[in-house]
């Protein structure tokens, strides 16, 4: 039997008996929310607008008169929710630490807690119910599929889930999914990674940009000429110029880049394009200027998103530290697959990498994923001057302990395997980038 037949054959079971088998097991709602989500990428733009300012308005209301944070703030009502959005404040990560408890509206013990990544360099937290939490995994398997996946079409995909447990672990078998850690990889095992993919045909790629690009880097130096992907997936830093030729030269295809925040925020993605289309039903974006005032399309702006279907503890205009750029309404293309709204870039941090003198490399991801256990460092930054150590800038926050800095080198090092110096610096302040975000990673390597 044709192979793209038995595909299409395992892809009817999956999603007809297999998918909404796990979500009863599991008590999720992922494949009933993916359906909803592709009849919502069909709508016009007329009814994505409709749609958008219905979500706010309805958010809106629920934060005034459920969430104790915003119930004090006692912001006057208008009927048109963009109007009335203005009205609430900025949120920037350290308020929302400061004020978890009163922004919830369920019981904490009873949500999922999000440790958000770190990679500005200070560590984040944030709850989402079960429905929330399958939104997300919902809208994320949809733009997997814009780039031409499809449930149960093989996928290569790099992430720092070094425990998948029992849901990813389920998902990983019945998904075709072959996970690689992407914690401190090595040009040896990347290597050895890279040559199980010689010749093998209907695979994607997906993971962090930097990752796949150090995995495309590599397949290069080894000679690999003969492995392709049919499309490369990219999420977690800055798809860089550099980064996406190098995918698409090495791998032979298109690289999907998508935007969203650990905050639980799927912002855009992008499709048929150069330019991602902006998830509007489910996020509200905001590009501002240092005044906090609306910056025209076109122009740079920080990006401030509010989540639109979050209720457990509501996400209003939360300031990301990125900075980004809307496209004109008269530049947009006159075909485009979907009537969402367009970015025309995402502008992240130089998430820069860290090597060692045995071609080993940290990717941004590498550092976040242990810093972010570590409650007794408020803010860290990694200085890369040679090949030969590096230092780390770190604020000390209230738990901080002795113990601290030696448990946090004793972990590099593990997941590294190998002995790198480390000095560590004592700083009262890391000063942020030019997006005011702050840098996690400076190399000083020319």
């Amino acid at each position: 039997m044709d192979k793209s037949i038995i595909m299409k054959i395992y892809n009817l079971i999956l999603e007809k008996m297999v998918m909404p088998a796990g979500d009863l097991l599991f008590s999720t709602k992922t494949m009933a929310e993916l359906k909803k989500w592709r009849h919502i990428s069909q709508l016009s733009e007329s009814e994505l607008i409709n749609l958008q300012k219905e979500n706010l308005s309805d958010l809106l209301k629920f934060a005034v008169q459920e969430i104790p944070f915003y119930k004090e703030l006692k912001t006057e009502a208008n009927e048109d929710p963009f109007t009335w959005i203005k009205k609430f404040p900025l949120m920037k990560k350290k308020v929302y630490k400061d004020n978890i408890d009163l922004l919830l509206s369920e019981d904490k013990d009873k949500l999922i807690k999000k440790m958000t990544s770190g990679s500005s360099g200070i560590q984040g937290i944030t709850y989402m119910n079960i429905k929330e939490q399958d939104l997300n995994r919902a809208i994320q398997m949809l733009w997997w599929e814009w780039a031409g996946w499809k449930p149960g079409k093989p996928i290569l995909q790099t992430g720092m889930t070094i425990n998948r447990g029992l849901l990813k672990t389920f998902k990983d078998y019945f998904l075709r999914t072959t996970y690689s850690n992407a914690f401190g990889m090595s040009e040896t095992s990347s290597a050895q990674l890279m040559s199980k993919f010689r010749n093998k045909k209907n695979y994607h790629i997906g993971g962090y940009a930097s990752s796949i690009y150090l995995l495309a880097k590599i397949a290069e130096k080894e000679g690999f000429k003969d492995i392709h992907f049919d499309g490369a997936i990219s999420w977690g830093d800055k798809m860089f110029p550099h980064f996406r030729s190098k995918i698409k030269e090495v791998f032979g295809c298109k690289v999907y880049d998508t935007y969203a925040c650990s905050e639980g925020l799927m912002i855009a993605a992008q499709h048929d394009l150069d330019y991602y289309y902006i998830m509007t039903p489910h996020i509200y974006l905001e590009l501002l200027d240092k005044n906090g005032n609306d910056v025209e399309d076109g122009q740079l702006g920080h990006v401030v998103v509010t989540r639109l279907d979050s209720r457990s503890m509501p996400i209003i205009r939360y300031y990301t530290g990125d900075l980004a750029i809307r496209l004109p309404r008269n530049q947009y293309p006159e075909k485009r697959k979907f009537a969402f709204p367009l970015l025309e870039k995402v502008i992240g941090r130089d998430t820069d990498i860290v090597y060692t003198q045995s071609n080993k490399f940290m990717i941004v991801h590498f550092f976040t994923a242990i810093f972010e256990f570590e409650t007794g460092i408020k803010q860290f930054r990694v200085i890369q001057e040679d090949l030969s150590s590096m230092k780390i800038e770190y604020i000390p926050s209230k738990e901080y302990d002795e113990m601290v800095l030696p448990r946090i080198e004793k972990k590099i090092h593990e997941h590294l395997q190998e002995d790198f110096p480390i000095e560590w610096i004592k700083v009262d302040e890391i000063p942020p980038t030019a997006s005011g975000k702050p840098q996690i990673i400076k190399s000083l390597i020319k």
